[in-house]
């Protein structure tokens, strides 16, 4: 029985930590792309205009990031007094 409730300990733990890494893995993966943005992919993803300075993935990393951002909301506003 010991086994089972360590695993249900663990597992929140690891759940917030993964919720917690996904925004800034994805901001990261949105500054690597953008800065190794070289135009062989302009070919397959021509849904951007010619000359725009981001590509379509950077968006959609930045966008990602934007939406994972809420665990880090909610750990901030738990630091701030009175809240």
């Amino acid at each position: 029985m010991a086994f089972f409730q360590s695993k249900r300990r663990l597992m929140p733990d690891l759940a917030d930590a993964l919720r917690l890494a996904a925004a800034p893995t994805f901001a990261l993966m949105a500054v690597l792309n953008a800065m190794a943005r070289d135009g062989r992919a302009d070919v397959i993803c021509s849904a951007m205009p010619a000359g725009a300075p981001f590509g379509d993935m950077t968006v959609m990393y930045l966008l990602m990031s934007v939406f994972h951002l809420a665990p880090w909301v909610r750990r901030m506003r738990r630091g701030v007094p009175g809240s």
